[in-house]
């Protein structure tokens, strides 16, 4: 199929997959469930497995999971030479794979953990496991080849997240000066918002002085200094007082702030925060699909967008399993009446 065709039918294609999807108005069929198995009932078709309901719920995530990553490769598969940017995002799950192969080891653990599937596109074998010289043999991270210490771990996962955003980037510039805009904000913007709750949760959770945040931000080309377009928002931040409003009143992301009554003890709330920008990067992605069609652009956006669908049904599936309501559970996913 040449490539305006191929750009007609996923168009087309990934447009029905969205119609019936959870997300949007039909988020809220989601958020009504009241147990694991009308969960399992609602999404699949089928008996619902005999499983204690913490197990189901597993089984939910991983087949949900399964299900958007094989639509999506599906939609891939119809370009003859598909844009770059389109299987680096398949490869975040490689990455994952790989912290979590290197997690079990430190642990020494005799199975290999559970693993996203991304078929033909992962550049890891881990049909090698525990041999990780093999698992990471001739790939991009061919680095890896020795078995994280515990205490290494989060230098190692450090590096894989930005040697991901390195790919990430460089496979943004390659694209036509057309396709470029679009995608290079969307981008941007998910990685920024990533790294700013990422150091907030490490400041306001667990006292982390700014220095040591700065090692574990996800920046682009090795860089940790401000000039970094990716890390720039969050270490903006790492100078703030977590317990004054009027030191954050004035942020770029104020938007996001939980809310501050004058005279009462306030401090800003991580979970709250990533909400916010939960809910503004599903409207973006939204946006983004129609901006463009038949462009990478939209293909980017509907990924982004069956990802945060994904995010939703484990927010599901974890909240049933701790007994949270659906209205819980929808503050949870960032779908709350503050937003």
């Amino acid at each position: 199929m040449d490539c305006s065709a191929a750009s007609a039918y996923v168009y087309a294609k990934a447009g029905g997959m969205l119609a019936k999807s959870f997300i949007g108005r039909n988020a809220a069929k989601l958020f009504s469930v009241k147990s694991v198995r009308d969960l399992h009932s609602l999404l699949f078709p089928g008996d619902v497995p005999a499983l204690p309901e913490s197990i189901l719920a597993r089984e939910v995530e991983a087949r949900a999971e399964k299900r958007f990553l094989s639509q999506y490769i599906s939609l891939v598969k119809n370009y003859s030479s598909p844009a770059e940017i389109l299987i680096s995002l398949l490869h975040s799950y490689d990455y994952e794979n790989l912290k979590s192969i290197g997690a079990a080891l430190a642990l020494e653990e005799r199975n290999p953990p559970e693993i996203s599937d991304i078929g033909e596109y992962s550049f890891l074998s881990v049909k090698n496991f525990p041999d990780i010289q093999k698992i990471t043999a001739n790939s991009p991270v061919s680095w890896y080849n020795r078995i994280p210490a515990v205490s290494e771990q989060h230098e190692f996962d450090s590096r894989l997240d930005s040697q991901y955003v390195d790919e990430l980037w460089e496979a943004v510039q390659r694209l036509p000066q057309s396709e470029r805009g679009g995608v290079s904000s969307l981008v941007k913007a998910e990685i920024s918002a990533m790294n700013v709750v990422w150091a907030l949760r490490l400041k306001v959770y667990y006292k982390m002085p700014s220095e040591e945040i700065r090692k574990k931000l996800a920046v682009h080309g090795g860089k940790s200094g401000r000039k970094d377009e990716f890390s720039r928002d969050a270490i903006a931040i790492l100078d703030k007082d977590t317990g004054s409003f009027s030191d954050w009143k004035d942020w770029k992301f104020s938007r996001f702030l939980n809310p501050h009554d004058e005279g009462d003890v306030w401090e800003i709330d991580p979970a709250f925060v990533e909400r916010g920008f939960k809910a503004e990067r599903r409207r973006t992605a939204a946006r983004s699909f129609h901006k463009n069609p038949m462009s990478v652009l939209s293909l980017v956006a509907w990924f982004k967008i069956k990802q945060g669908e994904l995010d939703d049904i484990r927010a599901v599936a974890e909240g049933l399993r701790l007994d949270m309501d659906g209205e819980q559970l929808m503050n949870a996913a960032g779908y709350g009446t503050n937003r």
